[in-house]
C-alpha cells in the first residue's frame, strides 16, 4: 500500500506582501469598470438598475477584506524531488511538481507587477492539470528560483 503524502507545516516560502497591493488595485479597477457599465446601463435603459450597486459593493468589500489572508495562504517549498505549491483559504490546493517533469519555467510581469517589482513564475509540465503559477515573487527571487528549477529539472531528466 502506498504511503500517504504528509504535508509539511514549516519551511514554506511565502510570496511578497506587495502582492496584496496588486490584488487591491485589481479588485478596485474591476469594481469600477462594473460600476461604469451599470451606470451606462441605467442611462440607456429604464427602469434604473441602482439595485445592482449593492451586491457588487458587498462582493468587492468581502474581496478586499479577504485579500491579505488569501495572499498569506500562497506558498511553495523546494523538496528533494519536487516543488510543493499551496494556495487557498476555503478550497485549498496542494500541488507537487516533480523536477524531472518540468518542461518550461516561465516568468511573467505585467505593468502593475513591474511597478511593484513583482513577477509570476509559471511551470509547464506534460500534464495540463498540473500547471502551477506562483504569483507575487520579487523579480530577483523569481529569476533565482527559475534558474535553480531549470538546473534541477535538467539533472532529473538526465537520469530518466
Amino acid at each position: 500500500m502506498a504511503e500517504r503524502l504528509e504535508l509539511p507545516d514549516g519551511d514554506w516560502q511565502r510570496v511578497s506582501p506587495r502582492l496584496v497591493v496588486s490584488e487591491y488595485v485589481s479588485t478596485v479597477v474591476s469594481t469600477a469598470v462594473f460600476a461604469i457599465v451599470v451606470t451606462v446601463g441605467m442611462l440607456l435603459f429604464w427602469p434604473p438598475l441602482v439595485w445592482l450597486y449593492i451586491p457588487v459593493g458587498v462582493i468587492a468589500l468581502i474581496a478586499l477584506v479577504i485579500i491579505p489572508r488569501r495572499v498569506r495562504s500562497i506558498g511553495y517549498r523546494l523538496r528533494d524531488d519536487d516543488l510543493l505549491f499551496r494556495r487557498g483559504i476555503l478550497y485549498q490546493r496542494f500541488v507537487a511538481v516533480p523536477y524531472g517533469r518540468m518542461q518550461l519555467v516561465d516568468i511573467n510581469r505585467g505593468p502593475l507587477s513591474r511597478m511593484l517589482n513583482l513577477s509570476e513564475l509559471k511551470f509547464v509540465t506534460a500534464a495540463a492539470s498540473t500547471g502551477v503559477t506562483i504569483p507575487g515573487l520579487r523579480e530577483a527571487d523569481a529569476e533565482t528560483l527559475r534558474d535553480r528549477l531549470v538546473a534541477l529539472a535538467e539533472t532529473r531528466r538526465a537520469g530518466l
